[in-house]
């Protein structure tokens, strides 16, 4: 197991994000980013049409389309 957090890179301890995870799941792992198949979806509650060109929060909450700059 494994974290980017300064406590476990700088130290190489077990920390509490490491603990979190373990203690959550089963089998000690999370999948903490959607795949690419994920993002094809669209919410229940996505409202992109009614918006133009800018995404609805639902399809930026879940990683379906990123905010423009």
């Amino acid at each position: 197991m494994a974290c980017t957090c300064p406590h476990h890179v700088h130290r190489n301890a077990f920390c509490k994000h490491m603990a979190a995870v373990e203690n959550a799941t089963d089998d000690g792992t999370l999948e903490a980013f959607l795949s690419e198949d994920d993002n094809d979806t669209e919410p229940e509650d996505c409202d992109c049409d009614g918006l133009g060109d800018f995404p609805c929060w639902s399809c930026v909450r879940t990683g379906r389309t990123e905010l423009p700059n």
